[in-house]
C-alpha cells in the first residue's frame, strides 16, 4: 500500500510527533511505501500575524503542495496527523480534489477547543465544547495566552464548522481511547466516523528491573500536566523515596527550586529516549498526575513496556489506561494528600507492587506491541478504501488527468 502521511511538527518535541515516527517505522517495516510531507513551527517566526492567522484557517501552500505530491505518487490514503497551523484542514480538500481518502488521528482536542487541552485556570474547561463559535476560547485567551492568537485557533474552527469539513472531508477519524471518542462526539463530529486505536511503543524497549527505589515524571513540566500536585505531595509524604523528574517547560523554574529545597527531588532536565527507558526502567514506579483529560498518555504505555505500575490521576484516558489496582493506582486529580496517600499505599504492599509489574508487562505485550496496532490500522486503512471502491462503483469510473512531476517527496522530514 502507498500512504502519505502528514504531520505539523511542534516546537517542543512531544508525544505526537513520537507516534508518529512509530507508525512511519512500522508501515515501512512491512513492506509499505510511505511519503511524508511535514512541516514544523518554527516556520511560524517567519510570518507575521496575518499570515499565521490565515495559514491556520486555509493554508494555500499546504493545498498545492500535497495535491502535487498525491498527483506525483498517487497514494490510496493520506493519512494526517497534526495540521496545526501550518498544514491547516485545506490540505484535506487537496486529497478530496484528487479522489484520494483521508484519515485524521486526533491526537487532542483542537477540533473541540482552542488549546487543544480542555484546560483553563489549573482545572478541566469545557466551555467551548459543543459551540459552534468557541467565543469563550477568544474571551480567556486560551491559545497561547494571546488574544489574536486564540482568535485565529478559534477562527478555524469556525470557519471549517460552517464548512462542514469534519463530516464531508474527512473519510475517518482515529480516536485514542474511548474516552476520547465520546468526548468528540459531544464535540458534534460524527459518531460513525470515528473509530478507536491505541498508540504504541515501537520497538519493545524490554522489560526493566524496578530496583532504582525513586518514582518518576516524565513529560512537559506545565500546568496541566499536574506538576503543582506532584511537589506538594512530596511535601506531604512521610516516605523517604526520592522523586526523579525528566522534561522541560514553563514550570522548570519552579521545579528547580524544589529541587533545591527537597533532596529527596531531583530535576534531570530533557533526556534521550534511551536515557528515559533507562530510568522508566529502574523506577519503583511512574507517576502521571495530569490535570487535563490527557487523550492518550503515551508515557503510560511506556512505562508498561518497561514493567512499571503507573499512579495516575482517576481522569480522563489515564483512568482508562491504568487498570486500579491490577497495572497501578489511581487518585483524585489535583488532590496532593490523596496522591501522597497513594505513593505510601504503593510503596507498604510490596507483593501488591511486583504483581502490578507484572500485569503491566503483560498489559504492554497485549496491547501495545507493533502486532495488534499494525493489525488494527490495516483494518481501518482497508475500512476506509471499502468505502472509495464502493463510491467508484456507484459513481463510475473517474479520471484525474495527467499527473505533474514533482520532487517534494519528503518536506521537512
Amino acid at each position: 500500500m502507498k500512504i502519505l502521511i502528514a504531520h505539523n511538527f511542534y516546537q517542543q518535541p512531544g508525544g505526537e510527533d513520537q507516534c508518529v515516527a512509530a507508525e512511519v517505522t512500522m508501515l515501512k517495516a512491512r513492506g509499505h511505501e510511505v511519503i511524508q510531507y511535514c512541516l514544523h513551527n518554527d516556520s511560524i517566526e517567519a510570518l507575521n500575524r496575518f499570515q499565521a492567522a490565515s495559514r491556520a484557517i486555509w493554508s494555500r501552500p499546504a493545498y498545492h503542495e500535497v495535491r502535487e505530491l498525491i498527483r506525483t505518487h498517487r497514494p490510496q490514503i493520506v493519512h494526517f496527523h497534526n495540521t496545526f497551523p501550518l498544514i491547516s484542514p485545506a490540505a484535506y480538500y487537496a486529497a478530496r480534489a484528487e479522489n484520494v481518502r483521508v484519515v485524521q488521528t486526533l491526537h487532542n482536542y483542537r477540533l473541540l477547543c482552542p488549546n487543544a487541552l480542555f484546560f483553563r485556570n489549573g482545572q478541566v474547561c469545557e466551555d467551548c465544547l459543543g459551540k459552534s463559535i468557541p467565543w469563550p476560547g477568544i474571551v480567556h485567551k486560551c491559545y497561547r495566552d494571546g488574544l489574536s492568537a486564540s482568535a485565529a485557533a478559534a477562527a478555524m474552527l469556525t470557519a471549517h464548522r460552517a464548512l462542514g469539513t469534519w463530516q464531508k472531508a474527512v473519510d475517518l477519524f482515529v480516536a485514542l481511547t474511548q474516552f476520547s471518542r465520546h468526548k468528540f462526539i459531544e464535540g458534534r463530529l460524527p459518531s460513525d466516523k470515528i473509530v478507536v486505536k491505541s498508540n504504541f511503543v515501537y520497538p519493545d524497549p524490554g522489560l526493566g528491573t524496578g530496583t532504582g527505589e525513586y518514582g518518576l515524571f516524565v513529560g512537559r513540566l506545565s500546568a496541566e500536566k499536574g506538576l503543582e500536585t506532584l511537589l506538594k505531595a512530596w511535601k506531604v509524604l512521610r516516605a523517604s523515596v526520592p522523586l526523579k523528574i525528566v522534561g522541560d517547560g514553563p514550570m522548570a523554574a519552579i521545579v528547580k527550586e524544589a529541587a533545591t529545597s527537597d533532596s529527596r527531588i531531583e530535576w534531570l532536565g530533557r533526556k534521550s529516549a534511551e536515557d528515559v527507558y533507562a530510568l522508566i526502567g529502574e523506577a519503583k514506579f511512574l507517576l502521571c498526575p495530569s490535570n487535563c483529560y490527557e487523550t492518550f498518555g503515551r508515557v503510560i504505555v511506556e512505562a508498561f513496556a518497561k514493567g512499571a505500575p503507573v499512579i495516575a490521576s482517576n481522569l480522563g484516558a489515564m483512568a482508562e489506561l491504568v487498570d486500579h489496582g491490577r497495572t497501578g493506582l489511581h487518585f483524585e486529580p489535583g488532590n496532593a494528600i490523596d496522591l501522597a496517600s497513594t505513593v505510601q499505599q504503593l510503596l507498604a504492599d510490596l507483593p501488591a507492587l511486583r504483581r502490578m509489574r507484572h500485569a503491566a508487562r503483560q498489559e504492554y505485550e497485549q496491547r501495545y506491541t507493533v502486532e495488534p496496532n499494525y493489525r488494527a490500522l490495516m483494518a481501518i486503512y482497508e475500512q476506509v478504501l471499502g468505502g472509495a471502491r464502493e463510491l467508484k462503483e456507484n459513481n463510475g469510473p473517474k479520471t484525474n488527468g495527467p499527473a505533474k512531476s514533482s520532487s517534494k517527496e519528503v518536506l521537512g522530514c
